[in-house]
C-alpha cells in the first residue's frame, strides 16, 4: 500500500510542476482547490457512513465521552513543548518556533498566520515545518502503528481530520475515525488562537 502512496504523491508533484511553468487553464482547473475541497468532501462522506454502519465504533465513543478531549490536548501541548526544546537547542526565537508549532500539520494557516506574527522567515518555516509533519505521517505510518495503534493520529495534528485520514484508517484501524476526527477537528479549531496566544507572549 505504501508504495502506492508514495508513487501517487510524486506523480502529484509532477503534475503540480507542470502545471506551474505551463499556464494551461485545463490543468489549472482539473488541479485546482475546488476539485481538492470536493475530494476531502466526499471522503469525510464516506468515513460517515463507515461510523453510521459500524456499531461498535459508535458504541467505543460513548463509553470514552469527554476524555476524547485528553487526546487533542495532548497533542498540542507536545507540539508546544517540541518547539520550545528545538528553539533552545538550534539558538532561535523560542516563541516563534513553539508558534510555528502550535500549527500541529495545518501548514496553510500556519505559514501567513506565522509571517504575520513572527515574521516572513518565521512563515516560511510554519509552512515547511507543518507540510514536512503531514508528509512524515504519511510514510511512518506503518512503521509507527506498531509503536502505538493511535502514534498517526498524534504526528498528523489537524490533518488527522482530512488529508491524513485515509492513511490513518488503513493503518490503524476503522475504530480509530472518531478519534481522528474528533482530534482533528479540535486541533484545527484551535490552531489560529494557539498561535496568537503564544505571539501575544513576545509583546
Amino acid at each position: 500500500m505504501m508504495k502506492y502512496i508514495i508513487a501517487v504523491l510524486i506523480l502529484g508533484a509532477i503534475a503540480g510542476y507542470l502545471n506551474g511553468i505551463s499556464g494551461n487553464p485545463i490543468i489549472k482547473v482539473v488541479f485546482s482547490e475546488i476539485l481538492f475541497d470536493f475530494s476531502l468532501i466526499f471522503l469525510i462522506f464516506v468515513m460517515g457512513v463507515i461510523i453510521g454502519v459500524d456499531r461498535e465504533i459508535v458504541g467505543k465513543l460513548r463509553k470514552t465521552g469527554i476524555k476524547i478531549l485528553a487526546f487533542p490536548a495532548a497533542i498540542v501541548a507536545g507540539s508546544i513543548f517540541g518547539g520550545f526544546l528545538g528553539g533552545i537547542l538550534l539558538g532561535i526565537n523560542i516563541y516563534a518556533a513553539m508558534g510555528v508549532c502550535a500549527g500541529v500539520g495545518w501548514y496553510t494557516l500556519t505559514g501567513p498566520l506565522a509571517s504575520q506574527l513572527f515574521g516572513v522567515k518565521w512563515g516560511a518555516i510554519g509552512f515547511t515545518v507543518n507540510f514536512l509533519r503531514e508528509i512524515l505521517t504519511i510514510i511512518s505510518a506503518p512503521i509507527t502503528t506498531k509503536i502505538d495503534k493511535y502514534a498517526p493520529i498524534a504526528i498528523g495534528g489537524a490533518t488527522a481530520m482530512d488529508t491524513t485520514l485515509p492513511i490513518i484508517t488503513r493503518f490503524c484501524g476503522q475504530d480509530s475515525i472518531i478519534i481522528a476526527l474528533t482530534s482533528g477537528f479540535i486541533l484545527t479549531l484551535i490552531a489560529p488562537f494557539t498561535i496568537t496566544a503564544i505571539a501575544m507572549l513576545t509583546s
